[in-house]
Parts: C-alpha cells; structure tokens; sequence
C-alpha cells in the first residue's frame, strides 16, 4: 500500500510545487489610477463619511486586496483598474504598496486627496483646488514672535536664511546638506497635467449647505470666503502644526509665494501633503512610480483664520459642518478624471495628458 500511495504522493508534492513557482512569477498588477485618502471614520461604507469612504462607494471599490507586509485592509479596487488606499499609518504604506512585487506602478496615475483648511482670501469653505506645487511648512527657524526684531513680520524663517521672506544663499552647515537646492521647500508637480485635470472638472456641479451659507454670510462680501464653492487650481500647504488664524495664514500666503517665486498661490493647508509627497519623490528616484502621473486635489472643510468677530480659540478646529461637503465636492470633482483615464486608457497609458 505504501508503495503504491509513494508516487501519488510525489505526484502532488510537484503539482503543488508548480503552482507556487507559477504564483510566484505571476505578472504584476497594474493600477490605472490610484485614489489616495488620508483617514476614514469607521467603515469604509455605510457609516458616515471620511476622505475615503465616498470614492469607496462611488467608484465601485467593492473588492479589497492585501498589500504585503500591512495586516490592515487599505487598498480597495473595481474592475476598471480604479484603485483606491487610505493611508491608515500614513505615508509608509505608500512605500509598503510600491515595495510589493504584486504591483507594477509604474504608468499609474495617482489623485492624492482631502481635505484642509481653506485660505479665505481666495477661496471658501466647500471648495476644490488642484495643485500646482505641494509647499513643505515643517522644516524651518523659528523664534517666538514676542521676542523678533521689530521689522519682522513674524518669527518663522527659512534655515540657512537670516530672516523671513528671504531664500536661503546657503546650507550654513544644516545638518549633512551641501547644496541650497536640498533646502527647498516647493515640491513642483506636472503642472500640464494639473491645468488638464483642472479643464475637465471645472464646471462640475457642487454641493452646498445652508449651514455653511450662513457661516459665509459673515464675511466681507468682498472675500472669496463670502462666495459659493468654486474650483480653482491653487497650491497646497503642508505642516504638521495645526496652525490657524491671520498671522499664520499671512506666513503661508508670503512661505508658498517665496518658495514658488511668486508663482504659487496658498489655497489649501493640511498636515500630510508634504509628508506624501516626500515619499513619493523618493519612490519616483527608486524608479517605482512615475512623478509626471501624480495629482494633488484638496477641498476646504474650515477657513484657516476665524471670520470677523469670531475668537481664535472658538475657530479653531471648527471643521464640522463644513467636512461633509469637502468629502462630497472632492469626488465630485476628481470622478471626470479618473473616468476620462479610464476611458480612454489605450491612449494615456503611455501619453501623459497636459493642457497649456
């Protein structure tokens, strides 16, 4: 009887052999698109909203797949080739998705999502900016305002600078930095692209609510902040400070204008942008994406300073009514795009779109 069950035996063992050698060198999935959100409360769906949980729904995320080495479910995907992660550690699962031999990312199209405190001075509370420049507001010198030279308009500088709203002229020894290039702060995006994405989702239709109406009617009519959601294109801010009120937003309307030379306008600040694209600048060097195919689109969920007559204190982290537009008009105005590179695949996968 042993001899007999020894080369069935052997048989199976080499059956099951082959298929791992064939799993094993199964060809890579490649994602069209990439949806990219920061957090998500509770459920992906069914419960009430996070950055994640309308694209989750809306694009028909329904089959979750596993990313090697993360134990949490983040990555979600439809039959279009329409993926979507939320980033539930932050930006490390960025590197644990490209590090992964099951995917290739290298034609793959990435909307980084969210939303932030929205500069009143531009733009309101509901609406949506495609970015141009992603602006790191972390690293920088700083001295308390009670204590900085008269002329100063406040105490945040750039290092190797001698006082704000100058560039650096060198490294002054910062750390193991040699080139003043290595200090900047603007992170430049495939602007043609983002001029693109903007042209097919500027005429979207946008949600609004009677609460964040009222709000808005307080400020001076002469303000973005009193207008109805708009799309725009305008930079983002990153920094991990939760900062709020007029003498910041005025460092970030001068920090995004100083690093862009001029070009760049502050629409949107939040607490992970920059830390995203940090990463993902290091996964392009490596080779594993491509950063010509990486947007960034922010919708406003609070003013980044307080209207007239409210306290700093009060407006402070008052996002609440104004999240579940921000979450709503962030799909609505990124869905043409990622329908359009779907649609017409055969054509982007290898054309990267752009727009003057």
């Amino acid at each position: 009887m042993k001899k007999r069950l020894l080369p069935a035996c052997l048989a199976s063992l080499a059956c099951v052999l082959d298929l791992g050698v064939a799993s094993a060198h199964a060809a890579p999935v490649a994602p069209r698109v990439i949806v990219v959100a920061g957090w998500e409360n509770g459920a992906d769906t069914g419960d009430a909203p996070g950055e994640y949980q309308d694209w989750v729904e809306r694009e028909h995320l329904s089959e979750t797949v596993p990313v090697r080495g993360v134990k949490e479910p983040i990555l979600r995907r439809n039959n279009d080739g329409v993926y979507g992660i939320v980033l539930r550690s932050g930006p490390s699962e960025l590197m644990a998705l490209a590090l992964d031999p099951a995917f290739d990312l290298k034609r793959t199209y990435w909307i980084f999502t969210g939303i932030s405190g929205v500069n009143p001075n531009v733009a309101s509370v509901g609406s949506v900016a495609w970015a141009r420049w992603v602006v790191d507001g972390d690293a920088l010198r700083e001295l308390d305002d009670r204590t900085i030279p008269k002329d100063w308009p406040y105490g945040l500088y750039a290092i190797g600078a001698d006082r704000p709203n100058t560039l650096p002229k060198d490294p002054n020894h910062y750390g193991s930095v040699t080139d003043v290039a290595q200090l900047t702060k603007a992170y430049a995006l495939n602007q043609g692209l983002a001029r693109w994405a903007y042209g097919l989702s500027k005429d979207v239709k946008l949600a609004d609510d009677p609460e964040i109406a009222r709000r808005r009617a307080v400020w001076p009519a002469s303000l973005p902040a009193s207008k109805p959601p708009m799309i725009l294109m305008g930079e983002t801010l990153g920094a991990l400070r939760y900062w709020h009120g007029e003498a910041r937003n005025d460092w970030a309307q001068d920090w995004v204008k100083l690093w862009t030379k001029n070009q760049g306008v502050f629409v949107m600040t939040n607490e992970e942008s920059q830390t995203n694209q940090k990463q993902m600048r290091l996964l392009a060097k490596w080779g594993y994406v491509d950063p010509d195919r990486v947007m960034v689109l922010r919708s406003g969920s609070n003013p980044s300073m307080p209207p007239p007559h409210v306290s700093l204190t009060q407006s402070m982290g008052d996002e609440g009514p104004g999240q579940n537009i921000a979450f709503d008009n962030n799909e609505r105005v990124g869905a043409p795009v990622v329908a359009e590179l779907v649609r017409h695949w055969d054509h982007y996968r290898d054309h990267v779109p752009s727009a003057p």
